[in-house]
C-alpha cells in the first residue's frame, strides 16, 4: 500500500470511497425514499443479492482500515503504536459477530441518504416487532473529529433496538474533509431527516431523543443549541428543538477558543444565549465515567454547571470507575447489566409503566465477546 503523505489524501480517500459506494448501490433517492405508511415493514429495504452485501461490507471495511493506517502515518507513530494496532486488529477479529449483525441483519437499514454532501448517510436500527410507533434516538457518533463513522454506533443501536427503540446513527464529514461547522451542519441535517421522515419507518415523531458520544456529543450539542438560537430569533428552520424530548451527552468534551472557535463551544454559546433560547432547550443529561482520561469527567461537570446557571434543565450522571469507552463499548460487549442503557431507557420510558415492566422482566443481553483480556 502506498504511504499516505498528507492529511488531505485522507479527505480525498473519503470522497473517492463514498463515490464508488454510490456507484455500486442503486439510486440514492431510491434508498432514501420511505415506503408508504402502514406497509408493516418499518421502512424501505433495498433488495440486493448476497454478493452486493458482501461487496458493500468489503468496501466499508477497506475504508475504515485505510483511515486507521492513514491517521497513524499522519501522526508519525512508530513501531510501538503499530504493535498496539496489531492487538487492536486481533480484537476486531473477535468482534466479527458484531460486524456480521451490522452488515447482514435485516434490522439494520444502512446508508440512507439524508443530504447531498459526502458522508451524508445514516443507519437505522429497527426493533423486530413494531405494533405501535416506537421512541426514536438520533445518535451522533464520536471519533475525535477525525475518524467518526456511523458504524461506531452499532452496539448502542443494537442494544436499544432490542428494547423497542429505533436508533438512527448519523454519519458526518470528518476533518480534513470538513470543518467543525460542516460537521455541525451535517448532524443538524441528519436530525432534520429523522424528525421529518422517521414516522415512515415506524418511529414516533413526538418521541425523539438526541444522543452524542465523545466528539459526537460536542457536535450534537452544537447542533441543538444552534437550532435553539435560530428558532428563538425567528429564522427559517427545517426541524424544531421542541421535537427533541431530551439530549444525552456521553463522555463529551467542550471546545474552547477565540474568534470563530467560540461559536462551536457549547459552554460559551450557552453563556451568551438569551433566556428565550435557553427556554427552548430540552432536558439535558450528561453522562461520564470517573476514570475517563481521554476527556475528564470535569468537562461534563463544567458544562452542566454552565447550563444550570443559565436556567436550563441539566444534570450530570457519573459512572464510578468507568473509562472513556467502558460505558459505550465494553459494557455492551460484556452483556448483562448495562448501567448507561438502563439510565437512558428509564428516561425514555418514564411515562410508560407497561414498557418499563416488560424491560424489567426481559432477559439480560447476552455476551458478545469472550476474550476479556482484549477488552481492557
Amino acid at each position: 500500500m502506498r504511504p499516505v503523505s498528507s492529511a488531505e489524501e485522507v479527505g480525498a480517500l473519503l470522497s473517492r470511497s463514498d463515490s464508488s459506494g454510490r456507484r455500486r448501490r442503486s439510486s440514492p433517492v431510491q434508498s432514501a425514499s420511505p415506503r408508504p405508511a402502514g406497509c408493516g415493514c418499518g421502512g424501505p429495504r433495498r433488495q440486493s443479492s448476497f454478493r452486493d452485501d458482501v461487496g458493500h461490507a468489503a468496501s466499508e471495511t477497506y475504508l475504515v482500515t485505510r483511515l486507521t493506517f492513514s491517521l497513524l502515518q499522519y501522526l508519525g507513530l512508530g513501531y510501538r503504536w503499530m504493535s498496539q494496532l496489531l492487538a487492536l486488529t486481533i480484537y476486531a477479529i473477535l468482534l466479527m459477530p458484531v460486524g456480521y449483525y451490522y452488515f447482514f441483519s435485516s434490522q439494520v437499514r444502512r446508508s440512507i441518504v439524508y443530504g447531498e454532501q459526502p458522508r451524508n448517510r445514516l443507519d437505522l436500527y429497527i426493533p423486530k416487532d413494531i405494533n405501535r410507533p416506537c421512541p426514536v434516538v438520533a445518535f451522533v457518533t464520536g471519533g475525535a473529529w477525525i475518524i467518526g463513522y456511523k458504524a461506531w454506533g452499532s452496539l448502542l443501536g443494537r442494544r436499544l433496538a432490542e428494547r423497542g427503540i429505533i436508533v438512527a446513527c448519523i454519519d458526518y464529514r470528518n476533518f480534513p474533509q470538513g470543518t467543525i461547522g460542516d460537521m455541525v451542519s451535517d448532524a443538524s441535517q441528519g436530525i432534520s431527516y429523522v424528525c421529518n421522515n422517521i414516522a415512515s419507518y415506524g418511529g414516533d415523531p413526538n418521541r425523539i431523543y438526541l444522543v452524542g458520544q465523545s466528539a459526537g456529543a460536542h457536535i450534537a450539542a452544537c447542533a441543538l443549541i444552534e437550532q435553539a438560537v435560530k428558532e428563538s430569533s425567528g429564522q427559517s428552520i427545517s426541524w424544531s428543538v421542541t421535537q427533541i424530548k431530551a439530549y444525552f451527552g456521553l463522555s463529551g468534551g467542550i471546545m474552547e477558543g477565540e474568534e470563530s472557535l467560540s461559536r462551536y463551544s457549547p459552554e460559551i454559546v450557552v453563556k451568551q444565549s438569551s433566556s428565550q433560547t435557553i427556554a427552548l432547550l430540552p432536558p439535558i443529561v450528561l453522562m461520564h465515567g470517573t476514570e475517563d482520561y481521554s476527556i475528564p469527567s470535569s468537562a461534563s461537570q463544567t458544562f452542566a454547571d454552565v447550563l444550570q446557571q443559565a436556567g436550563a434543565q441539566a444534570k450530570l450522571q457519573l459512572y464510578e470507575g468507568k473509562t472513556h469507552t467502558d460505558i459505550f463499548i465494553q459494557d455492551p460487549l460484556r452483556g448483562g447489566r448495562d448501567p448507561l442503557v438502563e439510565d437512558v431507557l428509564s428516561i425514555i420510558h418514564v411515562d410508560d409503566e407497561i414498557t418499563q415492566e416488560k424491560i424489567a422482566l426481559a432477559p439480560a443481553p447476552r455476551r458478545l465477546i469472550f476474550a476479556e483480556e482484549f477488552v481492557h
